[in-house]
């Protein structure tokens, strides 16, 4: 191990709807698999809800939102319907500090009523990155990425050019978010008949793109969109596919982005992978699954690894986590739990170390993927030890601050 009410809008919903069709309320045993931490006293913890609100300047339904890790603002995209049947939708800045919206950085015009954003994210040294998708006659007819270079600059900078046609399309999860190094990874997901996704990497700065790997196990990662991380030391893209079907194993996908080739391997827990994120530093990489609320860590180089169960859970697939983010300042990898098994109600954050010792249990939030066009995040800004995510509010116009 190394030292570590539109057809824009119900396209959105395609990976959530799918995952979800796959979900039964079970209790997992999983005897083959060390697990670790149910039964254990949870620490306590400082953190938590940090008491700023940033709302979305409309009103609308946020559509994805990020902040710059070595900067004072983040981004996001909002959208919503007006009585007359039209859409608003808006790209915004806003300040870490102070939730205060600082810029419009882009609007949707009367000419394109239908029109939506889509935050892709905060990527590379902070540069926003989002998609405009453009509709005429209720369906979207092409897709713009713009970029703001800084985040700073509060205003489109240029255009990203991915190598794409018509019949790939990038969602939201689909950009590995990396920032402090050059590049990240991209999961474009197949909208054909054929279902064979495409995985490359990108400098979104500079507009310059890696080798195009088409991943032809279209069984495992081509029906639904899996999440991905960026491994920065081996230029190298982990996937967490699989069928999702019940009582089955997932299956993690490995892109050489320098080689061009893709492997695989069974991956441990039951069901999707719903959340990833990559310590590239030490070659450890974190998953959360579907069917038995746990959550993973594997040594990517030697594809193995081990699982401990979300606190108070019980294996029970209703108390699953969501969204996986680490922390390579503090060497932290952050979980997202909608439905706290740790709390009477809510949604809980739960913090790990590389070993999988539970560090902090952090309660108190209110996010869940139930209505979100895009699925819930954690956004984080590690040298601070704080971060946003989704919610209270249950039409998700607005995120919260939070430590840890």
């Amino acid at each position: 191990m190394r030292c570590a009410s539109n057809l824009t809008t119900i396209s959105r919903f395609c990976a959530v709807s799918i995952r979800s069709s796959f979900c039964l309320a079970a209790l997992i045993l999983c005897g083959a698999v060390a697990f670790g931490q149910t039964g254990e006293p949870q620490p306590n913890s400082p953190g938590g809800p940090g008491g700023i609100m940033v709302h979305s300047q409309f009103g609308g339904q946020i559509f994805g939102f990020d902040i710059d890790q070595n900067g004072t603002e983040g981004l996001l995209a909002e959208s919503k319907t007006l009585s007359n049947g039209n859409v608003l939708a808006a790209v915004e800045t806003f300040n870490q500090a102070t939730g205060k919206i600082l810029s419009v950085v882009d609007l949707t015009q009367p000419s394109h009523s239908q029109d939506d954003f889509i935050t892709l994210g905060v990527v590379g040294n902070s540069v926003g990155l989002f998609e405009h998708e453009i509709v005429s006659h209720l369906f979207v007819s092409s897709r713009v990425f713009d970029v703001v270079n800084p985040l700073s600059a509060n205003r489109i900078t240029g255009v990203w050019n991915p190598p794409i046609g018509a019949q790939h399309l990038i969602m939201p999860t689909g950009v590995s978010r990396s920032q402090g190094v050059p590049n990240v990874a991209v999961f474009a997901y197949d909208n054909s008949d054929e279902f064979i996704p495409w995985v490359f990497s990108s400098n979104v700065a500079n507009n310059t793109f890696g080798p195009v790997v088409k991943i032809t196990d279209s069984t495992n990662f081509g029906s639904v969109p899996p999440p991905i991380a960026y491994d920065s030391v081996t230029n190298q893209a982990v996937l967490g596919g699989g069928t999702g079907a019940f009582d089955t194993r997932p299956v993690i996908g490995v892109v050489d982005l320098t080689a061009g080739t893709f492997t695989e391997f069974e991956g441990i827990g039951f069901g999707f992978v719903n959340g990833i994120a990559m310590d590239s530093a030490d070659g450890i990489f974190c998953t959360d699954t579907e069917d038995d609320a746990s959550v993973e860590f594997y040594d990517l180089s030697t594809q193995t690894g081990f699982t401990v169960v979300l606190p108070g859970s019980g294996g029970q697939q209703q108390f699953s986590g969501a969204d996986v983010e680490f922390d390579p300042v503090n060497k932290l990898f952050l979980v997202a739990q909608p439905d706290s098994s740790s709390a009477p109600s809510g949604s809980t954050i739960y913090v790990y170390d590389t070993h999988g010792n539970l560090k902090e249990t952090l309660n108190g939030f209110s996010f869940s993927n139930t209505f979100n066009v895009v699925p819930m995040h954690i956004a984080l800004h590690p040298s601070q030890r704080s971060g946003f995510v989704d919610g209270p509010d249950s039409g998700v116009t607005e995120i919260e601050s939070f430590t840890y």
